[in-house]
């Protein structure tokens, strides 16, 4: 069983600790990061609001990031540079507050256009920290992967709040 509730959970309560927010960009995780960090009351002291960013429509209109442009520098869809893009463009768009958390990958059953394969993903933080981070299930299980990657996504979160600076 997956207990993404008590990372949600971790997340919220050292978010409210530090009296910051945090807002999310996902794709594959497909809204799992956010439910997690919304299910907690009071979510609304440190959750400043999310999109699931999963077509190139929902990425223009959510984050105003261009594919074009993405691709004239050289960054695509599915990476570390490009999730860390994504976690600065959801922080910058809820008024520069001090977390932005995204994800971007393949849950499955079949890779991606980039010739990544389905149980690839990739993570970020944007703040006082700022890092990325890849995961490989292994796995063709849509299912199971956005359960991972969510689940991975929040982890490095806690990670990252329970290192960062004040």
């Amino acid at each position: 069983m997956h207990d993404l509730y008590a990372l949600g959970a971790r997340a919220g309560a050292l978010l409210k600790d530090r009296g910051e927010m945090v807002a999310v960009a996902e794709t594959s995780a497909g809204g799992l990061i956010s439910a997690s960090l919304l299910s907690v009351p009071g979510a609304s002291a440190y959750y400043a609001g999310g999109a699931v960013t999963y077509s190139r429509r929902a990425i223009r209109g959510l984050t105003q990031i261009s594919i074009d442009q993405l691709r004239a520098d050289g960054i695509r869809s599915s990476s570390e540079p490009y999730a860390l893009l994504l976690a600065a463009e959801i922080r910058e768009r809820h008024g520069a507050i001090a977390w932005g958390l995204s994800e971007t990958g393949a849950s499955g059953p079949d890779g991606n256009p980039y010739g990544d394969p389905a149980g690839h993903t990739c993570m970020a933080v944007s703040g006082a920290i700022t890092v990325a981070r890849t995961l490989r299930t292994g796995s063709n299980d849509r299912v199971e992967n956005m359960w991972a990657f969510a689940e991975a996504t929040l982890q490095l979160f806690v990670e990252v709040l329970e290192t960062a600076p004040r």
